[in-house]
């Protein structure tokens, strides 16, 4: 069941949250919407639920209208056939395990007879089979977590929209949510769209990304996509880590291209056209390579700081070319104060906007 979003606009008061969103999430997908606080992600969310009512545009749910600025259209939420995670685990404290998940079925009338089937199935696969009768309060963060997202499952839903539901968990029980999340909708085939601030865990559960800024989807596309080729400085420094260097020359060289950073480095880059003016050169943190500091193709620089952080190396390098970071997986530990040189791939050199 996909959703289609045309011009969807929002505002509170002089305050425009959606501007004129325009998007299609795809059927049996998780459609991740990422960006910081404010930027309309949770309001796209609760639009389509029909919690919040848009300003303008229209909202299509597996082709059926549910909101259209005009001629007039508003389906009510319990119509839409929609599930809703909150940030929130939104459990009832004085009702067991087993009544949190059913509330849904009771609400929409269903005999007590299919509402045993469908939540004991339910519980069971998302592991919670032996609490059913335990009080909800009872649980563990990620227990009760589990109970949330078996009280979207058990509806039958197509549809489940879950806003940051992994925040208030640790670390560890994020990671192991993640994979649950993932095999659920696997096994499922259910429509999802994430709402999360977290990189990393918009990396590791998108099939498609949607990166917001002010109200508007600024880029999208496959995880690895938007972070190999980020479109804009924002998308570079909000979607992982970046080097942006404005100021270089850049010079064909036969069938390649070289960059000549302040200083005097050359770097060779696989960029077949001269950038547009105002275009920044973007490098990830972990495709420098420590080197020789005379070796040739090299940005010279000396250490300023390194911090080992366990399944890497972080060094802060001080260069002609501004200050850079760059990520080493192995090697010797290099300390302060060393003069090294930092290579890169032709192919790791990308091009920004802004």
């Amino acid at each position: 069941m996909s959703i289609v979003l045309q011009g969807l606009e929002k505002a509170f008061g002089p305050s425009r949250v959606l501007q004129g969103v325009t998007e299609t999430f795809d059927q049996a997908r998780i459609s991740v919407l990422l960006g910081p606080s404010g930027c309309g992600k949770t309001t796209t969310l609760r639009c389509i639920a029909g919690l919040e009512r848009p300003s303008g545009g229209r909202i299509q749910i597996d082709g059926r209208t549910v909101y259209q600025e005009r001629p007039a259209v508003w389906v009510a939420p319990e119509r839409r056939n929609v599930s809703m995670m909150f940030q929130s685990y939104a459990i009832w404290p004085h009702m067991t395990v087993f009544d949190n998940v059913g509330l849904p079925l009771r609400a929409a009338g269903v005999d007590r007879r299919r509402i045993r089937q469908a939540v004991t199935a339910t519980l069971e696969l998302v592991g919670l089979d032996a609490y059913a009768a335990r009080n909800a309060t009872q649980l563990s963060g990620g227990q009760q977590q589990r109970v949330a997202l078996a009280r979207c499952i058990v509806s039958e839903s197509p549809v489940i929209l879950m806003d940051e539901p992994l925040s208030n968990l640790d670390a560890r029980l994020r990671v192991a949510m993640r994979s649950e999340i993932r095999d659920l909708q696997k096994r499922l085939g259910r429509t999802i769209l994430f709402v999360t601030h977290d990189q990393e865990e918009a990396m590791s559960l998108a099939d498609t990304l949607y990166l917001y800024r002010n109200g508007s989807v600024v880029q999208k596309g496959a995880p690895k996509d938007v972070y190999d080729h980020p479109a804009s400085g924002y998308a570079a420094e909000f979607l992982g880590r970046a080097n942006l260097i404005g100021e270089f020359d850049w010079r064909s060289a036969g069938d390649a291209s070289e960059v000549v950073l302040p200083g005097g480095a050359v770097l060779r880059t696989g960029l077949r056209e001269r950038p547009a003016e105002g275009a920044r050169l973007c490098i990830r943190p972990e495709k420098w390579r420590i080197v020789d500091a005379d070796g040739p193709d090299v940005l010279r620089g000396r250490i300023e700081q390194a911090s080992f952080v366990g399944d890497r190396t972080e060094y802060r390098v001080a260069t002609d070319a501004g200050s850079m970071l760059a990520v080493q997986l192995d090697g010797e530990l290099r300390q302060p104060g060393e003069q090294i040189g930092l290579a890169v791939r032709p192919g790791d050199i990308g091009i920004v906007r802004e």
